[in-house]
């Protein structure tokens, strides 16, 4: 066997440049293989950083919508972030049953108490109720201090008859609580009687839908049949529900009722037959 030069010797000038441009070959493969590493683990690390990004960004946007449904009634937010639901100023005709209900002397006795102890017991209350509205699968439209207007028949309907049935259902329910709950309030509160709420319900055919502007919009109904709800809440006795005879004719045979007379009431042109619910 030859030396290293013999070897060398023996080599033609063509080989020797063949066997350097394999050996320049193999250097920039091996360089390539070593940038495209570098840059697979460096998409690698965006695409994590990606993957952590997008999930805080999520988590921050499920928590502002968490906090954005204590705004809005359950159903509607849940029409809306389902995409079920476009928001935008309009709105439209259904067959509603609107409920309104207040607590009797609210103002007397909110002036005699400490605004702390107030709004715990308010708020107590609220929370109550609230949840009668929700197990009934009723539209919490607003809070109007001690007041709560509801609505069945938007943006979900079980049809005229049951949307009229589950709220006077709720109504009962709500009235079977506060007898208990007032009560409480006396021993709790300091007050001098148990609190009482009064109720009124009527059925027909409202506007609903959002009201305002592409700024500011409020999720309501409106219309003479939620006027006529509101005053019969007005006209109602403590501890009572009173009721429509539109709302009579839909649920007369599953709730007892008694008749109330007829009643004039502010705004309405016309005498209102009127129905108390029987305890």
């Amino acid at each position: 066997m030859g030396t290293m030069e013999d070897i060398l010797v023996d080599i033609s000038e063509d080989e020797l440049k063949t066997l350097k441009s394999q050996l320049s070959r193999l250097k920039l493969e091996t360089r390539l293989r070593k940038d495209l590493g570098s840059e697979l683990d460096r998409q690698k690390l965006i695409a994590e950083n990606a993957e952590i990004l997008a999930k805080q960004r999520g988590d921050e946007i499920a928590e502002i919508s968490r906090k954005l449904a204590k705004y809005l009634p359950e159903q509607l937010y849940n029409s809306i972030f389902s995409g079920k639901t476009d928001v935008g100023v309009k709105s439209e005709r259904k067959f509603l049953t609107v409920f309104f209900s207040d607590i009797v002397s609210f103002t007397q006795i909110s002036e005699n108490m400490e605004a702390d102890l107030l709004t715990e017991m308010l708020n107590l209350y609220l929370t109550e109720m609230t949840e009668l509205v929700l197990e009934n699968e009723g539209t919490l439209d607003k809070y109007i201090g001690d007041s709560i207007m509801v609505f069945f028949g938007d943006p979900q309907t079980s049809g005229k008859y049951l949307d009229a049935l589950k709220c006077l259902e709720m109504a009962i329910s709500m009235q079977k609580r506060m007898a208990v709950l007032g009560v409480d309030f006396v021993k709790k509160y300091d007050i001098s009687e148990p609190l009482k709420i009064r109720i009124g319900i009527n059925s027909g055919f409202s506007t609903v839908g959002n009201f305002g502007n592409e700024k500011r919009l409020d999720y309501t109904a409106i219309g003479r049949s939620v006027n006529l709800a509101s005053r019969l809440e007005t006209a109602a006795k403590p501890s009572s529900i009173l009721i429509s005879e539109s709302t009579y004719e839909l649920v007369k045979g599953d709730i007892n009722l008694d008749d109330a007379g007829e009643f004039e009431l502010k705004g309405i042109h016309d005498k209102v037959k009127t129905y108390e619910v029987i305890p």
